[in-house]
């Protein structure tokens, strides 16, 4: 055998790193990787951030929506382009989980305020699924906008994507505090989130209030927000069960429909024209009907679902001897024409850390993030207008002796050569002189000395406008009030949800019977009868009244 081959056979592969074993007692590694599991779904899926009210598949959408170009101004684009580019780019999940988190964005039904404009089906209260991405259509709503405004100018932080090829925001620069306009719901790894939706005039009259007032309690935001504000109305009753959730950060909130008792040719109606939120009007209209068909429910002949596009109407006709009252209270007692909606206003503070808040906690959080927000935009503002000066102050010395200056630059052998020439005779900088060279000689005869001067003596104004906000935090808490007042004359509407002070009335059995007048009969042999006023009819003179009654 010759040396060759016998070096050759006496080789033995090095071991990879991937073939290394690395012996572990089975419940350290169970307890780290449940521990990065759970850290994952808490901070990276389930949890909304204190700051822009948005968990991340939400904010990779309207981020994606808004870096293709579909803001409100532009066409409608198909749902399946969003979607491909949301998981390309940012999302490496599910198609569906990303379509089904737009999809509720649009829903006028699960979002006070829509972040999202959907063309096509998207859905419905009664349950039913929205189309398939390739059917429907979309581009961002004008709040979702108000949500992204200012992010090109540096005023948020920018990570790499799943594999480094893009950069995507850590948070939004929310106009708006979105947390509460919109609520959540999500269930993490030992914990969950469940915040309702508000009012947005309500939410920032109490915002503008906590700037104004920093020592403010909850009771004082509470005279602005008076309680969740459903996009499906309803009713809420019992203002300290509201403050108690505002006050710990959680509660349970009773919601009622809100119905009405109606008196029609044929009998009674309850017509039930708002339902608590998320309550499925087609399961709930199915329920009533296995109550009565189980005799749960007595006195219903008839059950109709009599919504359109201007509303819901859920009508239940009476027989003519039902008690409307009763009834009424059996559907509140027996169904989800009463419900309660459970508090727990979870959210992740600086993005990392998951914290159960109180009302004022999480408006303190918001104006903590605008403040950082604005500070950011006035420094990228100054720099760039700083910059813009400098170059207008190189024009404005060009133009003091601009016959030279084109004589300088046309005797050069190129333009390295001439940037060099300039910088040497007239003291330019680099920048300076990089700006008048990308400008053609005719464009440089041609500048106007005052409009120069005219726009040079506005950004020095900018500048001094912006030092001073950047040198005053309490300038930029004035700048924030008067985005919201702005924001508030723009986007805010009539509150939807009622607000009732008191509890809810607690049903017993005796409230289930209908009070009216009633005769009770004793009869020789002992036996007791109740009989309605009814049966008793007007007799003559002489007469035997009823027969049978004894």
């Amino acid at each position: 055998m010759s040396p060759t081959k016998s070096s050759a056979k006496n080789i033995e592969p090095a071991p990879t790193q991937l073939a290394r074993l690395i012996p572990r007692p089975i419940v350290d590694e169970m307890q780290e990787s449940y521990l990065d599991y759970a850290m994952s779904v808490i901070v990276a899926r389930a949890l909304p951030d204190v700051r822009d009210g948005l968990k991340p598949v939400h904010r990779r959408i309207l981020y994606a929506m808004w870096d293709i170009g579909l803001k409100p101004q532009a066409k409608l684009r198909k749902s399946a382009t969003v979607v491909g580019e949301v998981l390309g780019k940012y999302h490496p999940h599910g198609d569906v989980a990303v379509y089904d988190s737009m999809v509720r964005l649009a829903q006028p039904f699960s979002m006070r305020q829509v972040l999202v404009t959907g063309q096509g089906n998207f859905g419905s209260v009664d349950g039913d699924s929205a189309a398939a991405m390739r059917y429907t259509e979309a581009k961002l709503a004008p709040v979702a906008e108000e949500l992204l405004a200012d992010i090109d100018r540096n005023t948020v932080n920018f990570i790499p994507n799943y594999d480094g090829s893009h950069q995507e925001p850590t948070v939004l620069p929310a106009k708006l505090p979105n947390l509460l306009l919109n609520g959540t719901m999500g269930i993490a790894v030992g914990m969950a989130t469940s915040i309702p939706p508000h009012n947005l005039g309500e939410v920032i009259d109490a915002t503008v209030h906590l700037i104004e007032n920093p020592e403010a309690d909850v009771g004082d935001l509470m005279k602005f927000v008076q309680g969740p504000d459903f996009p499906t109305g309803g009713a809420i009753f019992n203002k300290a069960d509201i403050k108690q959730a505002y006050a710990t950060g959680k509660g349970s909130i009773v919601m009622r429909a809100i119905a009405e008792i109606v008196e029609g040719k044929s009998g009674f109606q309850i017509v039930a024209t708002e339902l608590p939120y998320q309550v499925n009007k087609a399961e709930l209209i199915m329920h009533i009907a296995e109550l009565v068909k189980d005799k749960k429910i007595e006195g219903i002949r008839d059950l109709r679902d009599e919504s359109d596009k201007d509303g819901i109407r859920v009508v239940v006709e009476l027989k003519k001897d039902a008690y409307p009252r009763k009834i009424l209270n059996q559907l509140y007692k027996q169904t989800n024409f009463q419900t309660s909606f459970h508090v727990n206003c979870l959210a992740l503070v600086d993005g990392l850390q998951p914290r159960v808040l109180t009302l004022k906690n999480v408006l303190e959080y918001y104006l903590k993030h605008r403040q950082e927000v604005v500070r950011r935009r006035a420094e990228f503002d100054l720099n760039k207008a700083k910059d813009r000066a400098h170059i207008l102050e190189g024009l404005v010395m060009a133009l003091e002796d601009i016959d030279r200056v084109i004589a300088t630059i046309k005797k050069s052998k190129d333009k390295e050569d001439a940037k060099v020439n300039l910088i040497a005779k007239f003291k330019f900088s680099d920048r300076q002189a990089d700006a008048i060279l990308e400008m053609r000689l005719s464009q440089l005869a041609n500048l106007e000395r005052l409009k120069v001067e005219e726009e040079l003596k506005e950004k020095k104004k900018l500048i001094k406008e912006l030092e001073e906000l950047l040198a005053h935090p309490k300038k930029i808490l004035g700048v924030i009030k008067d985005e919201l007042a702005d924001l508030k004359a723009k986007y805010a509407d009539e509150r939807r949800t009622k607000v009732y002070a008191g509890e809810v009335d607690k049903f017993t059995q005796e409230d289930l019977i209908p009070n009216e007048a009633a005769v009770v009969i004793i009869t020789h042999d002992g036996y007791i009868k109740r009989l309605s006023p009814d049966t008793f009819k007007a007799q003559g003179r002489g007469g035997k009244g009823v027969i049978g009654l004894t």
